[in-house]
């Protein structure tokens, strides 16, 4: 159907994501430093976007595109909301849960200078406790692993950590399904790749499954690489 939707301008966007807050559907994210509309019938054409957008990088436009489904924007916030949920600190209030960047081991000023580097950049690692809009999921390639994998791997960190970020899970220990919290990391930052990194066991199929599912729906184009391990 021909209806209003909003368009944006990439030579105009700067990507502070005020248009993302203000967005009531959830059908705007910052991919690749620059706002985008990840789904059409995510938009209800009102434009409570428009006013926010510093740099006017916001328009109307009438085009071919789906209509606007409600239902779907309501599924979509219950699966926000629960990734939330998920990610939450515990009860205990444990201070090691704050999202935080780090140093290489190697950037340290003790440091030992026969210490291999660490290239680990960030905390925290486990799927459940990272927060799904957490600043250093900007312009990341993101590993998901099986929290098995780096000790099956002496050169986890050179091989597969460098350059990315890392975070990891058990489906079988957790007891969860990570498509809904992998998907809203997708979906809220502007990932640049997916690499997955499991054991050769069948409970590790399950976060290969879930990163595939992840970002199957969200609807973007985004290299997805899986490493299996071998246990021998």
């Amino acid at each position: 159907m021909i209806r209003k939707i909003i368009k944006f301008n990439n030579d105009l966007c700067d990507g502070c994501g005020l248009c993302v807050k203000a967005c009531h559907e959830g059908a705007i994210a910052v991919i690749d430093g620059k706002a985008k509309l990840i789904r059409d019938d995510y938009c209800d054409g009102l434009g409570n976007c428009l006013p926010v957008c510093p740099a006017g990088a916001i328009c109307f436009e009438e085009r071919e595109a789906a209509a606007f489904n409600d239902e779907a924007v309501k599924a979509n916030f219950s699966r926000m909301k629960k990734a939330a949920e998920d990610s939450e600190t515990p009860a205990c209030g444990c201070p090691g849960a704050m999202p935080r960047s780090i140093k290489s081991r190697s950037d340290a000023v003790d440091s030992d200078a026969n210490d291999v580097p660490a290239e680990l950049h960030q905390w925290p690692i486990q799927i459940k406790l990272v927060p799904v809009n957490a600043q250093y999921f900007n312009d990341a390639d993101l590993l998901i692993a099986a929290d098995c994998a780096a000790y099956a791997c002496g050169n986890f960190h050179r091989q597969y950590m460098k350059g990315k970020i890392t975070i990891i899970g058990c489906p079988k220990l957790d007891n969860i399904d990570y498509t809904d919290k992998l998907a809203e990391i997708i979906a809220v930052n502007s990932i640049r790749s997916v690499t997955v990194v499991k054991m050769e066991v069948p409970c590790c199929a399950g976060i290969e499954r879930a990163a595939a599912n992840a970002v199957k729906s969200t609807g973007k184009t985004i290299p997805l690489n899986v490493v299996t391990l071998k246990i021998n």
